[in-house]
Parts: C-alpha cells; structure tokens; sequence
C-alpha cells in the first residue's frame, strides 16, 4: 500500500471487513452504558465510526491524508496530532483506549504506552492490536512466497522499511507486558487474529458469502487457541488498569 486511498481500498475488501467484524467480536462492547472511547491512531476511523453509533469517541491520527478520507457517517471528535495531543487530557479521562497496529511505527514505545494508560480510568481497558513476528514470517514464506524476506524476521531488532506509513519496529507481546506494567496495567486476555484468511493467494473465492462465512468462523474459533495465537499475522491484547 503506497497512499490512504489504497488502505481504503483494503478496508473495503473481504479480508479488510473480516479485521474488524473480529475485532468488535472480541471487544465485546454493549450499546449502553455510554462510554468515553479514545481512538489512538485511528487512522481511516472505521472503528472510531463503529462506536460513535452508542458512544463518545475522541479520535487521533497524525496522517492527514488518511483523516481526509475517512469514515464519517457518525459523529466523534477527530484530533490531527500525536501523542502530545494526550496532555490535554487529564488523568483517567476514558473508559476504553485503542491502539490497533500503531506501535509497529513507532521506535520508542514506553512513553506512549505510559501516555495511554495515564488518560484511562482505573479498571479500564487499553485494547492493543500488534503484529506478530512468527505470523509475519508465515505470512512472507506462504502468502508472498517470499522466503528470504521471511527469514530476515527470525532477526530479532532488525526493523522494516513498510509502506507510507514508515519503519516497522517489531515488538513482542513480553514486551508489551513489561511496559505497561510499569504503568499501572497488566494483561488480562490475547487473542489471535489473521491465523488464516491472508495465506491463500486466490483472492476471487473470497468475494463468496459462503468463503467469508467460514473463514470468519474459522478466525473466531482459532483465535483463542494458544498455537494458532503464536502463528496468527495479529495479536489483540486487552490490558486492565488497577
């Protein structure tokens, strides 16, 4: 992906949809009673669109382009800016926070993590979506058939040039632990996601109802079995303030 109108694009798609049909899945959040949400990194909006239909999300990206061509069909506020933005609000502002595939691009990452867990509500939920090094080195070997890029992922530390959006700097779930518990949070659940849906090349079968049906239920089932955790392109990770 080279700009916000091909991210788009992949949102639009089967294997887009099925990221967050998982994701409100595994967030479980009711309607009521009307939370404060921040989206941190929202990017396209499409999960700050989602929960602004019941309740009140506060979004922040730093890419202009992608905040242009954005989901917008519900009202929630929508900040341009980074982390810096957070000192404008006090101490446990929101219920819930997300952080979904922002940290990958971001090299040093414990200033942020204490920065999110400030801003939310003791027994809150910080809400994590990451890449997961032993799903990227599946997904490179089998998906892109490209094994040599594959094998460079088993070099822990060595970042990757991405797309528009910069640098990837990898980092595990031991680590992720490791920062927010020095900030008053611990990890209460992971899930998996991604174990399947991108490894096979035939795209046309997947604008079937009955592939899309089956596969969501596949990624539903798997998500929660620790080998397919371990090998799935995405970890979701709920963490808890005490």
């Amino acid at each position: 992906m080279n700009s916000a109108s091909d991210y788009l694009n992949t949102v639009k798609a089967p294997w887009g949809k099925m990221f967050y049909d998982l994701l409100f899945e595994q967030l479980n959040l009711p309607p009521t009673p009307r939370l404060k949400i921040l989206d941190f990194g929202s990017g396209l909006g499409v999960t700050a669109n989602y929960y602004a239909q019941w309740h009140h999300v506060t979004a922040i990206d730093p890419n202009q382009d992608m905040i242009n061509h954005g989901y917008k069909e519900n009202a929630y506020t929508q900040i341009h800016g980074d982390v810096t933005q957070l000192d404008n609000f006090a101490d446990e502002t929101f219920d819930i926070v997300f952080c979904h595939n922002v940290l990958e691009y971001v090299e040093t990452k414990e200033p942020i993590f204490e920065a999110l867990l400030r801003v939310l509500k003791n027994s809150g939920t910080l809400s994590i979506v990451k890449h997961n090094r032993l799903g990227k080195i599946l997904h490179n070997a089998v998906f892109t058939d490209d094994p040599k890029k594959a094998l460079s992922f088993f070099e822990v530390g060595l970042n990757q040039k991405n797309n528009f959006l910069g640098t990837q700097y990898l980092y595990s779930n031991e680590d992720l632990v490791e920062y927010v518990a020095k900030h008053g949070g611990y990890l209460t659940k992971v899930f998996g996601m991604r174990a399947f849906w991108a490894l096979g090349q035939d795209n046309s079968v997947k604008f079937t109802d009955e592939w899309y049906e089956n596969m969501l239920e596949l990624e539903r089932r798997a998500a929660d079995i620790e080998e397919y955790k371990q090998v799935a392109y995405l970890n979701h990770l709920l963490i808890q303030k005490r």
